[in-house]
């Protein structure tokens, strides 16, 4: 058995809890992702997938039970373990890139390494390198509006692998793109998968979209 790196126990999540209409997002989960897996998180839209990653990734709290990382629950971490948790183990891939339309490419992937005051070169030589895995060093000097959605998401997947995360999360990160785009997309996901042993949690509602892919599916 490999090393289970987040563990959710019989969670909740409600909203507006204290007023006459609540909102059950999330009802008593509770779930395990081993070290070096790719799982699908399936559901329609509406029944709290993205509340469920928000949780696991401590962008949000649940209202019940226990999140443990690495061993240890979120209950029990400090801020400033939960934001190393956040910030280093974790990268992110949304559905809308989230890019910055006012940086370049280079400056965009290069967005999180500035904000954990990586040195300079340091910054160049690790954006240029990610760049070249995901075949988009040639892109670096454009601006996102240059830019095909499929490059898009192909620079929202390298800043995302700019901090070195253990984690990839993608929140319903191929939506928006066309079904040749999306293979690509998921193709590229699967290679950083088994290449570099990166635990991803792909969301989703395209039963398609895994099949293939998925080491498994949680509805």
């Amino acid at each position: 058995m490999n090393e289970i790196i987040i563990e959710v126990k019989k969670i909740s999540k409600v909203y507006d809890e204290m007023t006459d209409n609540p909102v059950i997002s999330l009802n008593n989960i509770s779930m395990s992702i081993e070290k070096g897996e790719f799982i699908c998180v399936m559901g329609t839209s509406g029944s709290g997938k993205t509340t469920f990653i928000n949780c696991i990734s401590t962008m949000d709290t649940p209202s019940k039970g226990q999140v443990i990382l690495y061993g240890k629950s979120t209950l029990e971490m400090s801020d400033e373990e939960i934001g190393n948790f956040r910030s280093k183990e974790i990268g992110f891939i949304f559905q809308e890139y989230n890019l910055l339309d006012y940086l370049t490419l280079e400056e965009n992937i290069a967005f999180p390494l500035s904000m954990n005051k990586v040195k300079n070169s340091e910054i160049k030589k690790r954006v240029h390198e990610i760049a070249k895995n995901l075949g988009i060093e040639g892109l670096l000097n454009k601006y996102p509006d240059e830019c095909s959605g499929g490059q898009k998401q192909r620079v929202a997947i390298a800043r995302a692998l700019a901090n070195d995360p253990k984690i990839l999360i993608s929140d319903e990160s191929t939506s928006a793109l066309d079904p040749k785009t999306t293979k690509q997309i998921l193709a590229l996901l699967q290679d950083l998968n088994q290449k570099l042993g990166l635990t991803v949690v792909l969301i989703t509602h395209e039963m398609q979209i895994v099949k293939d892919i998925a080491n498994r599916v949680a509805v």
